[in-house]
């Protein structure tokens, strides 16, 4: 009797046959973690964590497959692109150990949706307070740029944890066009109505989705990512973030200070 593709962490049908079966996010979460379907990404992001950085000589990279962080019951989702490849690659969190997330933590400490306003790595007692991060694609690729092909094997899993969010989940923030134009088909899949023309991407660009079943709409909200490459030419600045976040946190019915 052949393996099914969702016990197969090697099949190219493995995300959406494992992601359907994971009974709640939790389950979905340490299933995710396992996933080897993309060779290509499989092969960078091991690859990585044996040749590393110099400064990061010390450290056992997780080289896994990132899952998303956050409450399972967040009214917010913050959605990026992939993880950096010495960054959530080497310490197992999204968006933790690299510039990108020291600014990203920092502005929702600010806002009051974290704890404090470092994330170390995977395990460091960090914990946000109505926000959830995830990425459409969950393994660090070689610059930075999953494939199409890699990025559609991928849908699944963060389209079930949108679906398994629906009772909570009033905003989505989309870190930039990559992330923006993944979750127009991920949000559609999960049971939002999405008109045609699709809405353009912008910084602050927000655009509201009606529920296809008449439940909670959906705000979908664009903000320039948090990289340095928009950060050190100032396209993104930390005000900026702070604002569009504060809104988007507000959109979503979550108190700020």
């Amino acid at each position: 009797m052949s393996q099914s593709p969702a016990d197969d962490p090697d099949h190219p049908r493995h995300p959406a046959e494992a992601a359907a079966r994971a009974p709640g996010l939790a389950a979905l979460d340490r299933v995710v973690t396992g996933c080897r379907a993309c060779p290509r990404l499989v092969e960078w992001r091991e690859a990585t964590a044996l040749t590393k950085r110099r400064a990061y000589q010390d450290w056992d990279y997780w080289a896994r497959p990132i899952p998303g962080f956050g409450p399972p019951d967040a009214p917010l989702v913050l959605v990026g692109l992939a993880p950096a490849a010495h960054g959530a690659n080497r310490t197992g969190r999204i968006f933790t150990g690299d510039p990108s997330g020291d600014l990203l933590y920092a502005a929702l400490y600010q806002l009051g949706l974290a704890n404090r306003p470092e994330s170390v790595r995977h395990g460091d007692g960090l914990e946000l307070h109505g926000v959830r991060i995830t990425d459409p694609v969950r393994c660090a690729p070689p610059d930075n740029k999953p494939s199409t092909a890699e990025r559609d094997t991928c849908r699944p899993w963060i389209t079930r944890e949108l679906e398994m969010m629906r009772p909570t989940v009033r905003t989505v923030v989309a870190l930039g066009g990559f992330a923006w134009q993944a979750m127009l088909p991920v949000i559609a899949d999960a049971g939002w109505v999405v008109p045609r023309p699709r809405p353009v991407f912008g910084h602050a660009a927000r655009v509201t989705l009606p529920a296809r079943d008449g439940g909670p709409d959906l705000r979908l909200y664009g903000c320039y990512h948090v990289s340095p490459r928009n950060t050190n030419t100032g396209r993104l600045t930390t005000a900026m973030l702070s604002d569009l976040l504060r809104d988007a946190a507000h959109s979503a019915g979550l108190t700020t200070r």
